[in-house]
């Protein structure tokens, strides 16, 4: 099920880098929201070079990882969106989602394509400088869709699995593959 739908304009975002645009500050939204080809509507990346496209136009986080990570962070401060995702959603971990799978989320059809690869913008955003690591040790990276069919979705819109490719890497399995062990899971 869709826990909630979350989006965010660029907007600057001070990093070690210096100051950037980043969408990463991701809000829930209420009612129905569409979902189109590149994306969500109300959304936007502020690195086109290396965020967005048509392979990673959604980018779905479980909300079983919150707990984890509210335990092993000590923070009160983590809710939806928090990850820059756009979909947070139940069950769907890294462990059984395969890539080239195929769902159903409200009216939009979504294929999974990669495992999200962390980035200095999600450092920024949790304010901790070696959360990159931690990040990806711990297996729960989410990962990104493209979009089949564009429909419109909304919290509490079931999610169907409507295939799943023979002998597909789970997410993790894929993330361990690009980035070894540091994707530890």
């Amino acid at each position: 099920m869709i826990s909630s739908v979350n989006v965010a304009l660029p907007a600057p975002l001070v990093t070690a880098k210096g100051e950037v645009l980043s969408g990463i500050r991701k809000l829930p939204v209420r009612g129905r929201v569409a979902v189109r080809r590149l994306g969500v509507a109300g959304d936007g990346q502020g690195d086109l070079k290396v965020h967005g496209g048509p392979d990673k136009a959604v980018y779905v986080y479980s909300l079983d990882h919150y707990a984890p990570w509210t335990r092993e962070l000590g923070r009160s401060d983590l809710v939806p969106g928090t990850f820059g995702e756009n979909l947070t959603v139940e069950g769907m971990i890294e462990t059984e989602v395969r890539i080239g799978d195929i769902y159903r989320f409200g009216t939009a059809v979504l294929q999974v394509t990669k495992p999200r690869s962390p980035c200095y913008r999600l450092v920024a955003r949790m304010g901790l400088p070696d959360f990159q690591k931690t990040f990806l040790a711990s297996g729960r990276v989410g990962f990104y869709c493209r979009v089949l069919e564009e429909g419109d979705v909304a919290a509490g819109d079931p999610v169907e699995r409507i295939s799943t490719p023979a002998d597909a890497l789970t997410v993790l399995q894929d993330a361990r593959r690009l980035w070894g062990k540091e994707a530890a899971g």
